[in-house]
């Protein structure tokens, strides 16, 4: 079973992402965190295998939780897709040169987050 991080200040938007993964069949334990400092210190309490990170966010935003979970060794290789709003070609570029894994434009295409999350986690579904 995945353990996947759900970062993003937004309850509403945290149950819609876990609900994409149900109707997607994809067996996760999921850990939820509302700013980038509250989901640093779940990713220190709970490994996980992926991190799904809003950019805007208050106290620690998306972009400044990347760059520092990028800083940390045994973090550099965790798949971390960015599921914002901001989907201004600036944005994207900037968030895949400070190390995101992906990025997936709100509102979701949910066809788009399947496809992105089989090749990520590996799955053959």
């Amino acid at each position: 079973m995945k353990t996947v991080l759900i970062v993003d200040d937004s309850r509403i938007m945290r149950t819609i992402v876990k609900d994409y993964f149900s109707e997607l069949d994809i067996p996760c334990r999921f850990i939820e965190a509302e700013d980038g400092i509250n989901a640093m210190e779940q990713l220190r309490k709970y490994p996980a295998d992926l991190v799904l990170l809003d950019w805007n966010m208050p106290r620690l935003t998306g972009i400044d939780f990347l760059k520092e979970v990028r800083a940390i060794e045994k973090f550099k290789n965790l798949p971390i897709i960015m599921v914002t709003s901001e989907a201004a070609r600036y944005n994207i570029i900037e968030a895949l040169k400070a190390g995101a894994t992906d990025y997936i434009p709100k509102p979701i295409n949910e066809k788009l987050f399947k496809s992105k999350l089989t090749k990520i986690l590996n799955l053959n579904k």
